[in-house]
């Protein structure tokens, strides 16, 4: 478990742009749960998620189409929520950070770590607007 003054910029990082912030299981099966699209960021520490996840799914929202929910967990912290989010990211293995696009809680889009570590921010927003245009 990361402290949290450590994280807690990490954090803000999502929720300053909108994200919810989700710090339980209960919360992650609401969210996933509700009509429409939701996104799910798997927050991490690690400089991937500082340099392209974050500022990738940040920027994937400046698009004519969004999800209906935008909503974070964060890996090393928040350990059963994240559990939670992954049991619904089957058959993807955990990683993190990673981005799981729901509709009407199902599982619709995934980018692992494999496709973030190492690509930039761009591209990372690209991918996701090019799923929030076939599927939000």
């Amino acid at each position: 478990m990361y402290p949290a003054e450590l994280v807690k910029p990490m954090r803000e990082d999502l929720s300053s742009a909108g994200f919810e912030e989700l710090h339980t299981p209960e919360a992650v099966e609401n969210a996933i749960a509700k009509e429409g699209t939701t996104l799910v960021v798997v927050n991490s520490v690690c400089g991937c998620a500082a340099a392209n996840a974050r500022p990738g799914a940040k920027s994937s929202l400046q698009n004519e189409k969004t999800p209906d929910h935008t909503v974070t967990v964060f890996a090393g912290v928040d350990k059963e929520a994240v559990n939670a989010a992954r049991a619904h990211m089957v058959p993807f293995p955990p990683s993190s950070p990673c981005m799981a696009l729901f509709k009407d809680g199902e599982l619709v889009h995934m980018l692992e770590r494999h496709h973030i570590e190492g690509r930039p921010a761009e591209l990372i927003a690209e991918n996701l607007k090019d799923a929030y245009n076939e599927y939000c």
